[in-house]
């Protein structure tokens, strides 16, 4: 009885799973709050109110878990809506359009939610990016060496300079004094212990400071997962539900924005690499001799916005990378701003500069590094061309902390693009976009025609031939057959991160054919204890108990290579993995308990002659 049972009981929870599939999806759009904001029922005012004046046709609006859900009939209305409401809605809200189940409230209730699809079935856009390791090798380096000036500083340590070696990835650091050399480099080591220190041979008084290999492989690592965090901000702030990022490779992240039909846009926000920096300015330059190339040492001259150049000190007072929060605005003279949240390293650092810099000037340089749009001999994209430009130019009147402004800039959509840019956060190492690929929504709908048809097709000729050669065992068959589809959409279903993708479709329509090699196994051993003059009762028993340990070790053995498949492969193959395992464990489970509960119902405990096999 308790088989029967578990049989029912799996069947019934598989079937109740499977259902929200039944329902479809419903073109809708999503207004969420950003920096722990969330929608209420004044924003839902607003955006029906706004909706309306547009003359855009809504089929439901609704307040969801403090989210504004708003759905519509076609997709033509979605992205119209999108982008009326990206316009209308402020810095604290965004608009991310998805495809929304319309399953019924009492199956959301217990969980139930149809299958998430892939890009290759829902459409959207697909970008390859590469992170730039020449750059981030440099940012390190440049890193090292302000560090070095910094602590040795705060150590009372004398050095005549600290600099990079020319056309070589190391810091050479010369001291004033053997005694400042040795406490120096004794130092630096203890507090620098993944970096490789050698003395100089022509310089007595010198010391080189390079990368291991292992802090190499350190920034590397860090380039990719935090590039990778940051595209996921920038996703945020883009409007996207469901989005797919992941690492391919050692430098490459791919980018899966299912839904998205405006690539223009999505390539601005994704493909932008900007980020700030604080430099001071040096007042004792002559600007005139400057820009025609005689600097200062230690200086450097760069272009303000408004064509005018600024002699600025090299030393960086403060990087992007600790910019925690930027939000567009006013300020009193009406003019457009942008404030500045820092982390408390960052905050600590400019208040140490400005409490003894009071009075100086600021300069506020905006950096963007743009696609060089060319390829080397091995066709890998070149590094991207850094554009510097000072934005503003600022007296410093008091000591400045975690929170700031910067004003000087020339209309509120540029404060707002700058503000986004900055939230979403500074990339260690500039990203390219590499490969750029577009899956419209009626292709995606093709591939899930396309796919549903070799899934009708293989199961109705599997069907077909198990019911004309095994008769009665195969109609059981079919039985355990049509419930392993069912549970297999089912368990897709219930998992939060399994994702159907064509491939995965690709999964299903083997697992098909799968399914069956159990029963083909078992009812051929069945055919065999008959041949020897068994019982019915007899060979079905000794069939089911002779073929269990064949089918196990057969179905183990593709399980072990699915879940490998699914650790190392990315993508599409992942994609395939995915619904092949899911497929082998609940075909074990219909084709060995299934069919022995249907088979045990019918003849069981029954004096029998002949099976129908």
């Amino acid at each position: 009885m308790w088989k029967y049972l578990l049989v029912l009981a799996v069947l019934a929870i598989g079937i109740l799973y499977a259902t929200p599939n039944l329902y479809g999806r419903d073109p809708a759009i999503q207004v969420s709050g950003t920096k722990g904001a969330s929608a209420d029922l004044s924003v839902l005012d607003k955006v029906n109110e706004t909706l309306k004046e547009n003359n855009i046709t809504v089929k439901s609006s609704a307040l969801e878990n403090d989210q504004v859900l708003v759905r519509f009939t076609n997709v033509e209305e979605q992205l119209k809506a999108q982008d009326i409401l990206r316009d209308s809605l402020s810095d604290d809200y965004i608009s991310a359009i998805n495809m929304s189940p319309a399953q019924p409230d009492w199956l959301k209730d217990i969980g139930g939610n149809p299958m998430k699809l892939g890009l290759d079935l829902s459409g959207g856009v697909h970008f390859t990016m590469e992170v730039d390791m020449v750059t981030a090798l440099d940012n390190a380096l440049e890193t090292m060496e302000q560090d070095f000036k910094s602590d040795l500083r705060g150590e009372k340590l004398r050095y005549r300079s600290i600099r990079r070696v020319s056309g070589a990835e190391r810091v050479q650091v010369i001291m004033r004094n053997d005694d400042d050399k040795d406490a120096a480099e004794r130092f630096l080591k203890q507090r620098y212990p993944l970096y490789n220190f050698v003395d100089d041979s022509s310089n007595s008084l010198a010391f080189f400071a390079s990368l291991s290999d292992q802090k190499f492989k350190e920034i590397r690592a860090y380039a990719i997962k935090q590039n990778e965090t940051i595209i996921r901000n920038r996703i945020n702030q883009l409007g996207v539900a469901e989005p797919n990022v992941q690492q391919q490779g050692a430098e490459r992240i791919i980018v899966q924005l299912p839904g998205v039909q405006d690539t223009a846009r999505a390539k601005e926000i994704l493909g932008a690499t900007a980020t700030l920096e604080f430099r001071e300015v040096d007042e004792n330059a002559d600007v005139r001799s400057a820009a025609q190339g005689r600097v200062p040492p230690g200086t450097e001259v760069i272009m303000h916005k408004d064509g005018y150049p600024v002699v600025l000190k090299k030393r960086v007072i403060l990087g992007g990378s600790h910019i925690t929060g930027a939000q567009s605005g006013i300020d009193e003279y009406s003019r457009p701003q942008v404030s500045i949240n820092l982390d408390s390293k960052g905050g600590a650092k400019m208040s140490a500069f400005t409490k003894r810099a009071v009075g100086k000037r600021m300069a506020t340089v905006f950096i963007e590094y743009k696609p060089s749009g060319k390829k080397d001999e091995n066709g890998k994209a070149l590094p991207p061309i850094k554009v510097e430009e000072v934005i503003n130019v600022a007296t410093i009147q008091a000591r400045l902390n975690n929170s700031f402004r910067i004003t000087g800039i020339d209309n509120p959509a540029e404060a707002h693009n700058l503000s986004l840019l900055l939230r979403a956060g500074a990339l260690v190492a500039p990203i390219q976009i590499v490969e750029e690929r577009t899956v419209g929504p009626s292709l995606g709908q093709e591939n899930i025609e396309a796919g549903m048809t070799a899934v009708v097709l293989g199961f109705a000729f599997v069907l077909a031939f198990m019911l004309l050669y095994y008769k009665g065992f195969g109609l059981v068959s079919n039985i355990a057959l049509a419930s392993n589809l069912v549970l297999i959409v089912g368990v897709m279903s219930m998992i939060p991160g399994a994702t159907l993708t064509l491939p995965g479709i690709a999964g299903i329509v083997l697992t098909v054919g799968m399914a069956v090699d159990a029963n083909v196994l078992i009812f051929e051993r069945i055919r065999e204890e008959l041949a020897d003059g068994r019982s019915p009762q007899q060979a079905v028993h000794q069939g089911y108990d002779s073929a269990f340990s064949t089918i196990f070790d057969a179905n183990i053995t593709t399980l072990i290579a699915a879940v490998i498949l699914f650790a190392v492969g990315t993508g599409p193959i992942a994609g395939f993995a995915v619904t092949l395992a899911i497929g082998i464990i609940t075909s074990m489970f219909t084709a060995i308990v299934g069919t022995r509960a249907v088979i045990n119902l019918v003849i069981g405990g029954k004096r029998i002659n002949k099976l129908s096999i």
